[in-house]
This record gives structure tokens, sequence and C-alpha cells, in this order.
């Protein structure tokens, strides 16, 4: 149990629910009392039925698909908590959606990370907690504070315990945006990395044009910040296999998963897809090769950090 003058309060959203209750079992308290839903026009409805007048207020919202009602919740609550005189908020954004959209890739684009940190800024937020951030300058578009949690440790700790590194182990990027996250992870696990140069003719279609690095008779490990329609990791995988790699394994901190994604991984040579539980995968996504591993100490040792005041160093490591 954490103790402090103000009162800690943890809400949640529709988006992630396990993963916030398991974030509060871990600091040794429940979720508040809240009702999240929605009108019959479509409109979301927030009501905190509990006071939380000077209190220190964490809420657990992923903004994953239907990204546009649970990033209107998470909008909603925080206006509601502002409202109802919190003293502090934090909105806790294990996957913060629109991350992708944070530049001007053709005239006329859209900034929509920009747009999303001003309007929870607006609504406000006094505080971000989130993970893995797509692109790590978005944590320059915000005007408060932002905690940018990574959840590499989680994944490489579980790829310790298969006894499958040794000095035919290769931590591969899926494309040249990965490389620096691909490089971290290899240099921690002590091993060598391949790249996989890859063209994008259209939105969510890839094409591999070369592989740098040598991955013959391998044990490959892609890493990506996300998967989304599989298509870059499925079509990497293949191209690893047809290039000699003994066999490949995937993770990622976000599961999108998106349209065809997991028939593409069922069908694919890879032989397990790790990923965090920053987003909820309902039943049907739940297939035998994908494995989930929990975030929630990590968060729950975040929030108590801000709550406490304490150094988050340690934990950015």
């Amino acid at each position: 149990m954490i103790t402090k003058g103000n009162r800690i309060q943890l809400y949640a959203g529709n988006s992630n629910r396990k993963l916030a209750e398991e974030i509060a079992q871990h600091l040794g308290t429940t979720l508040g009392k809240a009702e999240v839903g929605m009108f019959s026009d479509g409109e979301c409805c927030v009501n905190i039925a509990e006071t939380i007048r000077g209190t220190d207020l964490y809420i657990i919202q992923s903004t994953n698909a239907p990204v546009n009602d649970n990033l209107m919740e998470l909008l909603i609550l925080i206006d509601a908590a502002k409202r109802a005189s919190a003293a502090r908020i934090t909105a806790v954004m294990p996957y913060f959606g629109y991350a992708r959209q944070d530049r001007k890739a053709r005239s006329r684009d859209p900034i929509t990370a920009k747009l999303v940190a001003n309007l929870l800024t607006t609504a406000g937020a006094d505080r971000i907690l989130t993970m893995d951030l797509h692109a790590s300058q978005i944590q320059g578009f915000f005007d408060i504070p932002l905690d940018h949690l990574l959840g590499g440790n989680i994944l490489y700790n579980y790829f310790k315990t298969k006894n499958i590194i040794d000095n035919n182990f290769v931590v591969v990027s899926p494309d040249i945006g990965s490389v620096t996250r691909a490089r971290n992870v290899a240099m921690k696990l002590n091993c060598s990395m391949a790249i996989i140069d890859k063209r994008r003719p259209k939105a969510n279609v890839m094409e591999v044009m070369n592989i740098i690095g040598d991955i013959q008779g391998k044990t490959c490990l892609m890493i990506d910040d996300m998967i989304d329609t599989a298509g870059t990791i499925t079509q990497g995988a293949a191209s690893l296999m047809e290039k000699g790699a003994k066999e490949v394994y995937a993770c990622c901190s976000h599961a999108v998963l998106s349209g065809l994604a997991v028939e593409r991984l069922e069908q694919s040579p890879i032989k397990e897809v790790v990923v965090l539980n920053t987003i909820d995968l309902p039943k049907e996504k739940q297939i035998e090769k994908i494995k989930v591993l929990s975030v929630a100490s990590l968060f729950a040792a975040a929030i108590k950090n801000i709550y406490l005041d304490e150094p988050m160093s340690k934990l950015y490591e």
C-alpha cells in the first residue's frame, strides 16, 4: 500500500479494464466507481459515482480500436475529473493511438499525434504516462510532463528464459525505423543484428528489398513497437526463412492486430509472437502462437513513483 497526503484513486475506461484491474491489484487498491457507457445516439456517457475532490487521480485507458470511442471516453473522463476538483489528473495510456501520424509525410497531411496531445491537455490532464511511443519525439508534442516507459526489458527477459540466445541468435529490425530499438535489444542480449530493407508502395503494403546482415542458419528475433496488419512481420519472416534462417520469433509492445493480422500470423513461419498487454486482445485473437506478457507491475511502479514524487530513471532504464 502506498501512502501520502492526497488520496490516490484509479479509474478506467472500457478499452482495457483487465490491465487496469491488474495495476490496481499491484498497488493494493481497487478501481474507482464510475459508469462509462454510451447514449443511444452513440455519444459517450460518463458518471463518477464518488467524491474525488483533492485526489491524485489516474485514468487508465489505451486508445486502440475503436480508437475514437476510446479517445473520447478518456477525454470525457478527464473533463469530469477536472470539474469534480481532482487535485492532479494523470492520463495513463499504455497504448497511445494516432502516434503514427507524427509528421507531414505529404503535402496537406495533418499531424494528428500533436492534435491528440492538445486535446488531452485542453481536457485537463496534468500528466501523461505511456509506453513505447511509435516516435519518441511525440514526447515533445506535450506542454505537460510525460513519462515514457519502455517495454523492451519485459520482452527480452522473456526470451532469456527460453535458452535460445547463443552465438547463432540474431535480433532483426523489420525496417529502418526500428533499427535503434533492435540495436538496443541486441546490445542487452549481447548478440548480432540484421536489418530488413523494405519499401511501401502504398499504405499497409510492404515489399522486402534486401536483408542486411548474416542470418544464415541463425535463430532470428524480429522486434517492433507494434504489429498492426502483420504484413511487415510476416513478409519479413518469410524472407528470413527464404534466406536461410533456422527459425524466426517476433515480439512487439502493442498488438494492434487489425484486419487479417491474426490469419497472417497463423499462416506465417513465425514460431512464436510475444506481445505486451497494452491492448486487450479479444478471444478471437488469442491464438496459440501469440504469447501475452503483462505490463501491470511496471505501470504500477510508475504510478507509485509519480504519486510519491520519486525518481523514474530506474523505470526508464
